[in-house]
């Protein structure tokens, strides 16, 4: 065979082989927003077992890949919450472990998305030694999301949502807004819209918590010029 055939050949096979992991993790995806967002919660546990099994038989044909990483990771922490407490706990560390990996492999795979999901799982798990919460490492994790996709729906949101936890409600309505003001990818548009909806409803929250606040500490200074 000859040189220049046998190069065409194997960069032929790379672009096959990249095209069928592109159309492979857009599948993923696609059902992954299906269950998440629309099939009844008490068949959402079966459904993510399947699609589990998925990502790891493809897995097997890219083992080097973090996209699947990191999609095994936001199965088990989604699924997490349709098992009993200790399966909870087991899938929820499981995950951390896979993210962790993934960030090593390919820090920028899907968009830095292994840092938003690594973030949420920070801020919404027990702290020590029932779990691993820390607010601190949430927050270095979502800002790393945002230096990578800084206009993302994603890491807006969610680091929108990390930030109303904290009642840092002025900065929450701003990561909301650019969540809102961000294009939904025309591949993932039903998840995108979906977190949109979210995005919506959290900065309205925002709004009203802020103006909540506001009006108590109205409330607190004027009952202290009375009592003075």
């Amino acid at each position: 065979m000859k040189k220049t055939t046998f190069v065409a050949l194997l960069i032929l096979t790379t672009q096959c082989l990249a095209g069928s992991l592109t159309n492979s993790l857009k599948d993923i995806e696609r059902e992954w927003a299906l269950i998440h967002y629309s099939i009844p919660k008490k068949q959402q546990e079966e459904a993510y077992n399947k699609l589990y099994i998925k990502i790891v038989d493809v897995a097997q044909q890219y083992p080097e890949r973090a996209e699947l990483l990191i999609w095994r990771a936001i199965v088990k922490a989604c699924n997490a919450d349709n098992v009993s407490p200790v399966n909870a706990l087991q899938y929820i560390h499981d995950a951390h472990d896979l993210l962790q990996d993934a960030i090593k492999k390919d820090p920028y795979a899907l968009d830095g998305s292994a840092y938003v999901t690594l973030g949420a799982l920070y801020y919404m798990t027990p702290l020590w030694p029932i779990g691993f919460g820390d607010e601190k490492t949430a927050k270095n994790l979502f800002e790393s999301a945002i230096k990578i996709n800084p206009n993302g729906i994603e890491s807006n949101h969610f680091f929108a949502e990390f930030l109303l936890s904290l009642d840092k409600f002025d900065e929450a309505e701003s990561y909301f807004a650019r969540a809102l003001s961000s294009p939904s990818r025309e591949d993932q548009k039903y998840a995108d819209d979906q977190l949109k909806k979210l995005s919506r409803i959290g900065l309205e929250s925002a709004r009203m918590k802020k103006k909540e606040d506001s009006n108590s500490l109205f409330t607190t200074l004027l009952k202290e010029d009375i009592l003075n």
